[in-house]
């Protein structure tokens, strides 16, 4: 039996986890005590009515204020397929939860109130679910019983939507006129929208084809944790990300770029003959490697990309907006590196489509911009694997998580080894190396908090020997010293942090990432 993931979307109170109630309930994926819970939750506030919406939002918060707030998910089947539902939250505040819960989807059902037409958020959850390559969408036109089941106010919201969704790229979506609270078109068809012809919602679902699994893609494995319970045993564990690995296969570690044969594939119930995505599995190779966690193994014919420069979109999720230079936590697979965004090369308004230049993301904003990490990625393009496609951009202070990012394709000249120039360093550190002079330890300190807080490469230089100042400039650092200035030194003396910083950004010492683009392409 088929397994279909899908998720819902849509504007605040459209009705997301009123129809996925309905959806468990009419399919009677609702236990009894699960029901008379519900029951007893909703007869003060319902009209004599279930609220089928508390079957998914469970928390205090979510009863309290009527509203979804974190991603539910939920299961249930019919005689034709399986089914796992991510109920996600509709307010604009909450649009990172949304994204959370469509990137696994297959499908996404767009839920659209039928008294307000096609608002802003459905706009931003659609591209957005677009971005994440979901193949299949639904659109379902909510609280049609409010409008008598009127044929034109679903054929105005048909055709407007239909043209965003064009204009997006996306598939082309089924509408599907329904009231979530009484059921119609949800499960059967309905007799109030005699003018209808297409399927009820649950016969589409039942229906619409799964999508080709990641066991069809090229195979990659990144390497999670290396096991050596003893000498006699060295095995690779991980989840295989796409495609099928056999034994006997001819395969490439990277970054080592060594070639080898893969001589067992190792589970806890024994040996496999092979192993598909999303199997875990511990993989034996038959040479002795140096492979540790964020490696990946690789089919010898079908190499990902392996590149340190990328171009990517992504979803910017914290209330601290994205900074170009500052550096961030890349992970990616199993692999997690240092890494900087060069560059903002648009926003996209999701109102009008347009690409509007910024040098900021603000919470919620989407855009395409460009990343260089510290070290080697191996990846392909997102529209290819969603896997080995994405990646998470993470404070490395707080270790919260600031945006997700698809990748589109490489960027920029070819690695380029030998010597690291000073230009290299001022792209990588967002700053020119310099020495800076202030009054005491106290006031070196306080900078040092302020630049390292900006991602610079900083430190205090308790003793100001000259030897020690040349090695920290030419390893790109600002160092500061307490006293009298040395020679080619900053005099921050008598200044405050703040003004030592803003004399810092006045003398180019703090580079825009502009310049960074400018003097960094040798990277």
């Amino acid at each position: 039996m088929s397994l279909l993931r899908f998720s819902t979307a849509g504007s605040v109170d459209d009705g997301k986890s009123t129809l996925i109630g309905r959806l468990l309930y009419d399919s009677k994926g609702v236990y009894e005590d699960q029901l008379a819970s519900v029951a007893k939750a909703s007869a003060n506030g319902s009209g004599g009515h279930i609220d089928l919406a508390l079957l998914t939002d469970g928390l205090r918060a979510e009863r309290e204020q009527g509203i979804t707030i974190d991603v539910a998910y939920r299961y249930f089947s019919t005689p034709k397929r399986k089914f796992i539902i991510a109920d996600t939250p509709g307010h604009e505040q909450y649009t990172r939860n949304m994204a959370t819960g469509a990137s696994t989807a297959d499908l996404a059902i767009i839920l659209i109130d039928a008294r307000n037409g096609v608002l802003p958020q459905s706009r931003r959850h659609a591209f957005i679910a677009n971005l994440l390559g979901i193949k299949h969408f639904v659109v379902a036109i909510n609280k049609m019983d409010l409008m008598d089941f009127d044929e034109a106010v679903y054929d105005k919201i048909r055709i407007e939507f239909t043209g965003f969704m064009d204009r997006i790229g996306a598939p082309a979506p089924l509408f599907i006129p329904i009231s979530a609270r009484d059921g119609d078109n949800v499960v059967t068809k309905s007799e109030r929208s005699p003018w209808y012809k297409g399927p009820a919602l649950l016969e589409f679902l039942e229906e619409v084809p799964a999508d080709a699994g990641s066991e069809n893609l090229p195979a990659r494995f990144p390497v999670q944790y290396v096991l050596r319970p003893n000498l006699d045993f060295r095995g690779y564990a991980g989840q295989i990300a796409s495609g099928v690995f056999r034994a006997g296969d001819v395969v490439l570690a990277l970054p080592a770029r060594r070639h080898t044969r893969i001589e067992r594939i190792v589970t806890f119930d024994g040996d496999l003959p092979s192993a598909e995505a999303p199997q875990s599995v511990t993989i034996c190779l038959a040479d002795e490697i140096d492979i540790s966690r964020g490696d990946m193994i690789v089919p010898a014919l079908a190499v990902p990309s392996v590149a340190r420069r990328f171009r990517a979109s992504i979803v910017w999720m914290n209330l601290r907006p994205l900074e170009t230079g500052r550096s961030y936590f890349i992970k990616h697979t199993s692999h997690q590196v240092r890494g900087v965004v060069r560059g903002i090369h648009h926003r996209v308004d999701v109102n009008t489509l347009e690409h509007v230049e910024a040098q900021r993301l603000e919470l919620n904003e989407i855009g395409e911009i460009s990343v260089e990490a510290h070290r080697p990625l191996f990846f392909d393009p997102y529209k290819t694997n969603r896997i080995t496609g994405a990646f998470i951009v993470i404070d490395p202070l707080s270790n919260e998580t600031m945006g997700a990012g698809m990748i589109i394709e490489v960027e920029g000249k070819e690695e380029i080894r030998g010597q690291v120039t000073a230009a290299e360093r001022q792209a990588r550190y967002g700053h020119r190396s310099v020495i800076v002079a202030v009054d005491d330890s106290e006031a070196a300190l306080l900078l040092e908090r302020e630049l390292f807080e900006r991602g610079a490469l900083v430190a205090v230089i308790p003793i100001a020997v000259a030897a020690a100042l040349e090695m920290a400039k030419a390893a790109g650092m600002i160092a500061i010293v307490v006293g009298e200035p040395p020679r080619f030194a900053i005099d921050a003396r008598k200044l405050a942090t703040h003004e030592a910083l803003n004399l810092l950004e006045r003398r180019g010492i703090l580079v825009g990432h502009e310049e960074q683009l400018l003097e960094g392409e040798g990277i």
